[in-house]
């Protein structure tokens, strides 16, 4: 995506959406590497810190990497970085250690937050619908793609862990409990409020899923 934007192949907000939205799966999935031992999660957590480190690094100017600039921030102003995908790679973090395989919560949280937020941009953009009377600049197509989104990613994602035998029950038993953390999430999503969306969606998702599972 770096690659892509810095030469112009793709606009910078795209390209943004697209991390957000693939950067998730991928790391969820990659836990499935690690053994089943206490130090695991700690070492997967690293790679988020790492990038997370790299995020605070090129915000504030200490390093330069205008790659890295134009494919994160929507305009061109590398002090963005320290707002959406900050808060993005902390609350990976968080997840990482809190919940990792142990609990089926922290996973939906990070796909409602990739697969929900980062996909209500490029549909809201792109699907003309009408404004929601109490966030004008969120549209209905925008909600219902953080639903859809965030629920397909999640389902996705669980279906995989049930495949490889890391979750023993089947997938019917998270149908509805995902379905419910992804009606908070797009219930939330659709308040008017900028840049807190990759923690207040994070935070409603985890509510949810202590309540349903």
């Amino acid at each position: 995506m770096d690659f892509l934007a810095h030469r112009g192949v793709i606009e910078s907000r795209l390209s943004r959406k697209l991390i957000h939205i693939g950067t998730g799966p991928i790391f969820v999935l990659c836990w499935l590497m690690f053994p089943n031992v206490p130090i695991s999660r700690w070492l997967a957590a690293l790679v988020p810190f790492v990038i997370t480190t790299q995020f605070v690094l090129v915000g504030t100017g200490l390093l330069k990497d205008d790659a890295a600039v134009r494919a994160m921030s929507r305009t061109g102003d590398r002090r963005e970085i320290l707002r959406g995908p900050l808060f993005y790679g902390i609350v990976f973090i968080l997840m990482t250690l809190i919940y990792w395989k142990d609990a089926p919560i922290g996973i939906p949280a990070l796909m409602m937050m990739c697969g929900g937020d980062g996909i209500a941009d490029i549909v809201g953009r792109r699907v003309h619908s009408p404004k929601l009377p109490w966030s004008r600049e969120k549209s209905v197509a925008g909600s219902l793609s953080v639903f859809a989104g965030g629920w397909l990613l999640t389902v996705l994602i669980f279906a995989i862990y049930i495949w490889t035998g890391e979750f023993n029950a089947p997938l019917s038993r998270f149908l509805l409990p995902v379905t419910w953390i992804a009606l908070g999430a797009m219930l939330v999503e659709s308040l008017p409020y900028k840049d807190i969306d990759n923690i207040s969606i994070t935070l409603v998702s985890v509510l949810v899923g202590h309540l349903v599972f």
